[in-house]
C-alpha cells in the first residue's frame, strides 16, 4: 500500500497571523521546540508511516524552507523511486499563483499522473502532531472509501475555526460545513464537535476528476473544505477517520495543534515544558527528525563577577551558553547567549540571540540574530512594548528577526 501512495504536503501559506515570525520565512519553516521547524512533524509522520514519495508544494518566502529540507531531509534515493521533492509554483495551467488548496494540487496534476499512485494523501505542513498515516490508509482501504477525512473532537466553542462534520454509524460523512458560525454539536455531546484536521486520502481517479470539475467553476474558491468535500459527500463514499483511534502504531499523546497565531504558537511551545508534556518529544519509537547544526554542547558557566546563574524547567539547545544568567520556564534554540544577571522567563529565544547583562525578558519571542543590550526590560510595560514590537492578544511580545535596538 505504501508504494501505491503519493503524499503531498501543502507548505505555501503566507502565515499572516504569525507575523513577524513569517516576515522572512514560510509558516512551515518557523522554528519550534528549541531545534525543529514546524514542517518536521508532518515529514516525520511520513517517515515513520513508511511513505517514501513526498511532494512539498511551496510558494511564499520559501528559501528558508527549501534550505532546511535540503540540509535535513535529503534522505531518500530517487534511484529506487523514493523522494522528498520541493515543488514551487510553475504556472503550468495558467498565469496565476496558487489560489486555494485545491488549485495548488490541480496545478501539479501532471506530477500525480507521472507518479501513478492508487491513493493521494494530502497533508498540511503547519501543524504540530504525531500520526500514523499508514493506519489511516488501511482504514480507507478497508472501508472501500473514495475519500477519507481525518477528524478529531474539539470543544464546540472552538469548532468554528474548522470544517465541522456529521457522520453516521459506519463513519460515513453525511454533512460537512467549512468554518460555520454556529457549529453543529456531536449527537449526545452538546459541548463538542467533530472537525476536519485538513488531512485527506483520495482515490486518485476521484481526486483528478474533482479537481478538474472545480477548476472549471469560475465561482469556486478552489478550496477542499469549502468547495470539494461538501459536493463529494453527496455523490461518493466519503468517510471520517478518527485521530487517535489507529489500529496501527498508536502515539500515546494524541496531540494536535494548529499553530497559526502567535498565541497558539507560543502555547504549543510552552506545552513542551509541562511536567508531563502533552506531546512527548522523548518518545523513543517516534523521534522527530530535523537538521542538526554542528554546534558544541550547551553549557552553564559562572559570570565574570562569580554569579552562578540559574536554569529552571527549560529546553536548552546545542551551542547555547548561560553565563551567570537566569533562565526559567523558557526555550532556547542553538547558539543563544545569556549574560550575567539577565533574567529570561516564560520566553522563546531563536538561534543566535544574545541577551546582555541585567536584561529582563518575560513572555517574549525573540527571532534570530537579535542582540538585546544590557539593562533592557521587555514584557513588563505593555504600552512601551507595543510601541516598538508586535504584541499578541494575550500579551506575548515578539521581537523580529535581526532587530537593532537604538542606543
Amino acid at each position: 500500500m505504501f508504494d501505491k501512495t503519493l503524499s503531498i504536503i501543502m507548505a505555501g501559506g503566507i502565515g499572516t497571523r504569525l507575523h513577524p515570525l513569517t516576515a522572512d520565512r514560510a509558516k512551515p519553516a518557523v522554528p519550534f521546540g528549541g531545534k525543529y521547524r514546524i514542517i518536521d512533524f508532518t515529514l516525520t509522520n511520513c517517515l515513520h508511516s513508511k511513505l517514501r514519495r513526498v511532494l512539498v508544494l511551496t510558494q511564499y518566502k520559501s528559501q528558508s524552507l527549501q534550505k532546511h529540507l535540503l540540509d535535513g531531509w535529503a534522505i531518500f534515493s530517487s534511484e529506487i523511486s523514493e523522494y522528498i521533492m520541493l515543488v514551487p509554483p510553475q504556472m503550468r495551467t495558467g498565469e496565476s499563483w496558487y489560489v486555494g488548496t485545491a488549485d495548488a494540487i490541480f496545478q501539479n496534476m501532471y506530477l500525480i499522473e507521472r507518479s501513478d499512485p492508487h491513493y493521494v494523501l494530502i497533508l498540511s505542513g503547519d501543524h504540530i502532531y504525531r500520526m500514523d498515516y499508514a493506519a489511516m490508509l488501511q482504514f480507507h482501504h478497508n472501508q472501500q472509501a473514495e475519500l477519507t477525512v481525518a477528524c478529531m473532537q474539539v470543544p464546540l466553542a472552538s469548532a468554528s475555526a474548522f470544517g465541522v462534520m456529521s457522520v453516521d454509524h459506519d463513519q460515513r460523512i453525511s454533512e460537512f460545513n467549512e468554518k460555520p458560525q454556529q457549529p453543529q454539536p456531536m449527537p449526545g455531546n452538546p459541548h463538542s464537535a467533530l472537525v476536519s484536521m485538513g488531512i485527506y486520502v483520495f482515490n486518485r481517479e476521484l481526486l483528478c476528476h474533482a479537481l478538474q470539475a472545480d477548476h472549471e467553476l469560475v465561482s469556486s474558491s478552489h478550496d477542499f473544505g469549502k468547495d470539494i468535500i461538501p459536493k463529494l459527500i453527496q455523490t461518493h463514499k466519503v468517510c471520517a477517520y478518527r485521530f487517535g483511534g489507529e489500529a496501527g502504531r498508536v502515539t500515546p499523546d494524541q496531540y494536535w495543534r494548529d499553530v497559526g497565531t502567535i498565541d497558539s504558537y507560543y502555547a504549543a511551545n510552552m506545552d513542551l515544558l509541562d511536567p508531563v508534556p502533552p506531546m512527548n518529544l522523548y518518545q523513543p519509537d517516534w523521534p522527530i527528525r530535523t537538521y542538526h547544526e554542528q554546534n558544541p554542547p550547551a553549557r552553564m558557566v559562572r559570570g565574570t563577577s562569580g554569579h552562578e546563574g540559574q536554569l529552571v524547567n527549560s529546553l536548552i539547545s546545542s551551542g547555547s551558553v548561560i553565563c551567570g544568567g537566569n533562565v526559567r520556564h523558557s526555550i532556547l534554540f542553538p547558539q543563544v547567549h545569556v549574560d550575567e544577571h539577565a533574567v529570561v522567563e516564560d520566553s522563546i529565544l531563536f538561534s543566535g540571540v544574545s541577551v546582555g547583562a541585567g536584561v529582563q525578558l518575560r513572555r517574549c519571542i525573540v527571532d534570530k540574530n537579535v542582540h538585546i543590550p544590557p539593562g533592557e526590560q521587555i514584557g513588563f510595560d505593555a504600552a512601551a512594548d507595543a510601541a516598538r514590537f508586535t504584541r499578541s492578544e494575550s500579551g506575548i511580545t515578539v521581537i523580529p528577526k535581526g532587530y537593532r535596538f537604538i542606543p
